[in-house]
């Protein structure tokens, strides 16, 4: 009986954490038979690099962190969280370090486990695919990596404390520790008995445990601060003391030195004032925004933000996942602000991003391309919840700086606000029924990934898509015939192949013939294949995988798009530092002979991919 209830509550557990609680019920409740628990105590490894890994750790209790082969600190993780995905997916030995920095409690399934899942649940394993690749992490890791580093990850800590710690003894009563702080000026105090930090009270814990409680001022301090204080080390970067004051919601931090003595306090503020551009601050940020006002305030930041990033030498993608990261942030914020004025939705629904942000390469001059799968439950008289919410979150996308997509795209649109089954019958008909124009304006649904609601929707949608896809030969071939007939803006002799008119008269659209033209290899590639990727350079790798694409070809084609991104990127971070408006469109004088020699070799070799692709599929009686 113990051992079931044991079982029972693990799996409710799993139910309460993704990607888990996106699995069926049959499933949830077979699992927690195979899972195994470990412990580990504060300060020992879950996964050593350089050994190998067989299991995916959740942990049930406890936090952990993971350190990169430079030692640098690259995630951290609590309750729920998942290590080791890395190593189920792309091999032995791991090259990350995850340690407990808290006693954990741990889950562990096993490999074979991890990859059924995988297989048979594709929105479980695109949640893996996004944790390594996507949100704050991928973005840190780049900037950690970066050749010259942002001042928050140069700065230590002990930069940071500007004055002699300010504390009172823990016998002082919380009228003295008030009056300290008021003369002083200073928002926390540091508690102590003799030289130990004993606690801290804050100006919050003044208002919440004694003014709102009716507590008589003249207690002890000790009976109302917070005992024990999460400490920061003197020594330690000022961007692992924020990673730190983040995941555990603290707005102060005493710093000890190597003698466990107090060396000083530092605040969210001072480490807002050391850089206001990083994005880890951005997406958090937006996220506490009480209003569309305060959204669009923030994320008016991001130009900055890519400015900063070209600067450091991030690669193209990765600041394409952190443009995206901050995307997806002001959409979900909008989302969860619309849905408090509208009150619940009726049935469930996924918001769902589609096209540059969906492969996690939105850049700026990005606008809006969403779409709402709605639960099959739904009600002719729920239309209008729906369609208030479109409506609303459209037009303050709007106001953030995202524009309207000019075919359409959008959730405003009835067409792209339907029931899960006629998102279904839509797909079938693409896949089935294909005409070349329908196909044109439809490419772009088939790079949708879930943003906000109820993913199931989405990975039920997106299972039926990649079932069909494969033999769908002439909807391929129509696909195909798109992809190119988009051709890079290379000439016979080699020469870059100019606008001829227009606001944008003797300048490279580097996004449609270069990006876009590998994008749409990709998608094509990846449909034929039932790959479940959306990514471009994932979709590139699974073509390889598949042996479409030899390894030197999928290289070559994945380094093509690499530097075509990055070269419209720093056109972009350029003319933020000018003041002008980002756009795709490239001017070769801008361009040094080094840039002009690789991206004539870049284009070079998309042309060449686009003939491969040519020759896969019958295109010569499609019209």
């Amino acid at each position: 009986m113990a051992l079931d209830v044991e079982l029972s509550e693990t799996r409710e557990f799993l139910a309460q954490h993704e990607p888990f609680d996106a699995l069926p019920a049959g499933v949830l409740d077979r699992l927690p038979a195979g899972l195994t628990v470990e412990y580990f105590r504060r300060g020992t490894r879950l996964i050593e690099r350089g050994r190998d890994n067989h299991h995916l750790y959740v942990l049930r209790s406890g936090a952990a962190d993971v350190h990169d082969t430079q030692g640098s600190l690259v995630e951290r993780g609590g309750e729920g969280a998942c290590f080791g995905s890395i190593t189920l997916t792309q091999g032995n030995p791991s090259t990350f370090d995850v340690t407990a920095i808290e006693d954990c409690l741990a889950l562990l399934l096993p490999a074979e486990d991890f990859h059924r899942l995988c297989t048979d649940h594709p929105a479980f394993a695109a949640f893996f695919d996004a944790q390594r690749a996507s949100r704050m992490s991928g973005a840190v890791a780049s900037l950690q990596l970066s050749t010259t580093g942002s001042a928050i990850l140069k700065t230590h800590v002990r930069e940071l404390v500007g004055r002699e710690p300010i504390g009172v003894d823990g016998a002082a009563t919380v009228r003295e520790a008030a009056q300290v702080m008021s003369r002083k000026g200073v928002s926390a105090l540091l508690v102590m008995e003799g030289e130990r930090l004993a606690g801290i009270l804050t100006d919050r814990d003044l208002r919440t445990r004694v003014l709102a409680a009716g507590v008589d001022p003249g207690i002890r301090v000790s009976e109302v601060m917070t005992a024990d204080p999460v400490t920061g080390d003197v020594d330690a970067l000022a961007f692992e003391v924020l990673l730190e004051m983040v995941g555990r919601h603290i707005h102060h931090l005493p710093i000890i030195d190597a003698h466990d003595r107090p060396v000083g306090l530092v605040t969210t503020t001072d480490l807002l004032r050391l850089e206001q551009s990083n994005p880890v601050y951005l997406a958090g940020d937006i996220a506490k925004q009480p209003d569309v006002d305060g959204v669009a305030r923030v994320s008016s930041r991001l130009p900055q933000v890519v400015l900063s990033l070209v600067e450091q030498d991030a690669s193209a993608d990765d600041i394409g996942r952190v443009v995206t990261a901050v995307g997806d942030a002001v959409e979900r914020r909008l989302l969860a602000l619309a849905e408090a004025d509208l009150g619940p939705a009726p049935v469930p629904y996924c918001w769902v991003a589609l096209g540059s942000r969906a492969r996690l390469e939105q850049a700026l001059a990005a606008d809006q391309d969403t779409a709402i799968l709605i639960d099959d439950a739904v009600q002719p008289e729920h239309a209008g919840w729906f369609e208030a919410l479109a409506g609303r979150v459209t037009a303050d996308l709007v106001a953030c700086g995202y524009p309207r997509c000019t075919g359409d795209v959008m959730a405003t649109n009835p067409r792209w606000r339907q029931p899960l089954a006629q998102w279904r019958r839509e797909f079938s008909t693409w896949l089935t029924e294909p005409v070349p124009d329908a196909i044109l304006g439809a490419s772009i649904f088939f790079d949708m990934r879930a943003v906000h609601g109820d993913a199931s929707l989405h990975a039920r949608l997106q299972r039926h898509v990649l079932a069909t896809a494969p033999g769908a030969r002439l909807f391929l071939a129509h696909l195909a015939k798109q992809a190119t007939a988009n051709e890079p803006p290379l000439g016979f002799f080699r020469g870059f192949v100019l606008e001829k008119a227009g606001s944008h008269r003797h300048t490279l659209d580097i996004k449609r013939g270069g990006i876009g033209a590998v994008v749409e290899l990709a998608r094509v590639h990846a449909l034929s294949t039932g790959s479940p990727a959306v990514n471009t350079r994932s979709r590139i790798e699974a073509a390889r995988e598949a042996g479409i694409l030899g390894d030197d070809k999928a290289a070559d084609l994945r380094d093509a798009f690499e530097f075509i991104s990055y070269v419209r990127l720093r056109h972009q971070a350029a003319q933020v530092r000018r003041g002008d408006l980002p756009d795709n469109h490239v001017s070769p004088d801008d361009l040094s002979s080094f840039d002009k020699r690789h991206l004539r070799e870049a284009f070079s070799i998309v042309r060449h991919a686009q003939s491969t692709l040519a020759h896969r599929f019958p295109m010569h009686y499609i019209s």
